[in-house]
């Protein structure tokens, strides 16, 4: 194919690479939809001395932390990135100091350590066309936005130092859908899995659908329910309530594109 045809191609006709390169060449946009077929993950990155606490945080936090992967101190890449570098390869990072945001590069190698462990934990876009191929709309793909993503007044189980609420990701549905919604992402495990929570917010704690606290609102339809699924942002809140002395995560929505299969995390 030659370049032009390359360019040419829509997000979703992408290979992991061809979107990884997209990335490394500036492009900022979140990526549901993008390189179709393939799964998606959240990243962190912390400091050696943290890392066994994040690692015992995903293990007794399995349904918003699932981890697909971890790069040792001084790795860039891996399996799930071949030729990548996790450093470039994201369309956006979020970079912080004792909790604080400080800085959002496209690019985090002038930030970057050796001794940062990197976990790429899984992401629920992946699950999102097995959604749509059984004729679930996904609002957030529709409407050309990033998915909408909140805090909740649920407890992950504290290890350590590191503890923080549950985050959520949330997906309109129509009512007479949800049981086949819960069906079909029940069978990711590895990216999530079954929603946490299907109706009210309230019940998570979420006073106002319209004001996300990450990501953007999405127009629900009438006859529309909320359905809520564990969310990969949960290590970024751990980390604005724990206050590590430094972390690099990616932007909520804009997540690493892997050369692993959707279909490699789906169970029968």
């Amino acid at each position: 194919m030659s370049a032009v045809d390359d360019a040419a191609l829509s997000p979703s006709a992408l290979t992991p690479a061809q979107a990884r390169e997209r990335f490394r060449g500036g492009v900022v946009r979140p990526t549901a939809g993008w390189a179709a077929g393939c799964a998606q993950a959240n990243l962190l990155a912390v400091p050696r001395d943290w890392a066994f606490e994040v690692l015992l945080f995903a293990q007794r936090n399995p349904k918003p932390c699932p981890v697909l992967g971890v790069l040792d101190a001084g790795e860039t890449a891996g399996p799930l990135l071949p030729g990548g570098d996790i450093r470039t390869d994201v369309p956006q990072y979020v970079v912080y100091e004792h909790g604080r945001e400080v800085a959002r590069p496209v690019d985090a190698t002038a930030y970057w350590r050796d001794d940062l462990v990197t976990f790429l934990l899984g992401c629920s876009f992946t699950f999102e066309d097995a959604l749509m191929a059984e004729g679930i709309r996904v609002a957030h793909i529709d409407q050309g936005v990033n998915v909408p993503m909140y805090r909740t007044s649920r407890r992950c189980e504290p290890v350590g130092r590191l503890s923080g609420p549950l985050v959520v990701s949330m997906r309109p549905v129509p009512a007479d859908r949800g049981a086949d919604a819960v069906r079909i992402t029940s069978r990711y495990p590895a990216v999530h899995g079954a929603p946490v929570h299907v109706g009210d917010p309230a019940g998570l704690g979420i006073a106002d659908l319209a004001a996300p606290d990450y990501g953007d609102a999405v127009r629900i339809a009438p006859g529309e329910i909320p359905v809520f699924w564990a969310c990969g942002v949960t290590p970024q809140a751990a980390v604005v309530e724990s206050r590590p002395p430094f972390a690099i995560s990616h932007a909520p929505g804009h997540m690493l594109v892997t050369d692993a299969r959707d279909s490699s995390y789906q169970v029968p």
